[in-house]
């Protein structure tokens, strides 16, 4: 069964089914339904055009679903008459159910788990587990999200602004988990560059080049991770920085700065540096202060923490964390850095610890749980 196929189909057969009058929940089930049927007939008899075969499966499932419920049948004189099975329009909507899953009524964790289940494909249990979280509890969010954009009509769709966040957010668990769903975000991104003038859109696209580009270094062959510092730089795409980094140039002229730009040029400063004893830790810092006058986040804050340890010495570094809450994501693993750069190694693989426990993946965790075990054996020496 080709897996690949189908989950390139589901997006446009989701439009489709959307356009023709089915609400996204029941087009959704409807949908599901049909990819099953597919699982278990394909292998046998491949139609010779699955696009319109599962158009034709799911509406069908849609109108008997319909047709079941009794609190649906006054919506049945909107419903189409069964479409004539046959080729299905070569229509792209991918883009589009972006923007109905980026809902304004969503939040951003909801509109990221809807669109990485009717969108990208992943099963709930996929999603739970990048999120951490039960699977019931994931079933749970996306059953809401989907009853919350169900009376939403295709043409009413979200925002660009909550739309970027969620590419963005969809762009990491793709460089992240266990489904590649980076190169389509960064597909979509392009979309959304050549339909919508706006600086924003291109410092987004910008930053996920740069970051994208290098994706080949970020894990060992054994799939522990690799930190920045210690990447292979050879290796990196340099294609794509370059690419990055003309976007982000001829966005940032434009002088409407925004996070996704000013995240792109510390990127950029990253990709700049030949060696990582060379990175122009100084300018980083003056972008995270501008990220910090954009944002107001805490997580730009304590990122802007490591930044300054850098440029002014661990200990510079430690005295910016104290204005920050302990309680932050990933605020345990900075302070062990800093800590372990200042020679305090007994502290550092505290907290490495610690932040293993907290690890928002299992990549980070034996990353963390690494780090503390080689603090620890050293200072056993």
């Amino acid at each position: 069964m080709n897996e690949a196929l189908l989950r390139s189909l589901t997006p446009s057969v989701l439009g489709i089914l959307v356009r023709r009058g089915a609400d996204f929940a029941a087009a959704e089930d409807a949908l599901q339904d049909a990819l099953v049927e597919a699982v278990r007939v394909w292998p046998a008899d491949l139609p010779r055009d699955p696009k319109g075969w599962l158009v034709t499966v799911a509406w069908r499932r849609f109108l008997d679903a319909t047709r079941a419920d009794a609190a649906r049948r006054r919506r049945e004189d909107r419903i189409d008459e069964e479409p004539v099975p046959g080729p299905a329009p070569a229509v792209d909507d991918t883009l589009q159910l972006y923007f109905l899953c980026a809902h304004p009524s969503l939040t951003p964790s909801s509109a990221v788990a809807l669109t990485l289940r009717a969108v990208g494909g992943l099963t709930t249990r996929q999603i739970a587990r990048a999120y951490l979280v039960p699977e019931a509890t994931m079933a749970q969010r996306i059953s809401r999200a989907k009853r919350t954009v169900s009376g939403v009509r295709f043409d009413q769709p979200g925002d660009v602004a909550t739309v970027l966040r969620v590419l963005y957010l969809v762009f990491n668990e793709g460089y992240l988990g266990d489904v590649d769903l980076a190169a389509e975000a960064i597909r979509l991104t392009r979309q959304l560059a050549a339909a919508i003038d706006h600086p924003e859109v291109a410092g987004l696209l910008a930053l996920m080049l740069l970051h994208h580009a290098r994706r080949a270094t970020r894990t060992a062959p054994d799939g522990s991770l690799v930190p920045l510092a210690e990447q292979d730089r050879s290796r990196w795409d340099t294609e794509s920085i370059a690419e990055g980094v003309e976007i982000l140039q001829a966005a940032l002229v434009r002088d409407r700065l925004g996070e996704f730009q000013a995240q792109a040029a510390i990127a950029a400063l990253h990709a700049d540096a030949p060696a990582a004893e060379e990175t122009d830790w100084v300018q980083i810092v003056e972008w995270y202060d501008e990220l910090a006058r954009l944002t107001d986040s805490p997580v730009v804050r304590l990122n802007r923490a490591v930044a300054v340890g850098e440029a002014d010495g661990p200990r510079a570094g430690l005295a910016a964390l104290v204005a920050l809450d302990d309680s932050l994501p990933r605020h345990a693993a900075v302070a062990a850095y800093l800590y372990e750069r200042d020679g305090d190694l007994a502290t550092a693989a505290r907290l490495y610890a610690e932040a293993a426990q907290k690890a928002p993946n299992l990549a980070e965790r034996d990353h963390l749980t690494r780090q503390a075990a080689r603090l620890n054996a050293r200072r056993c020496r």
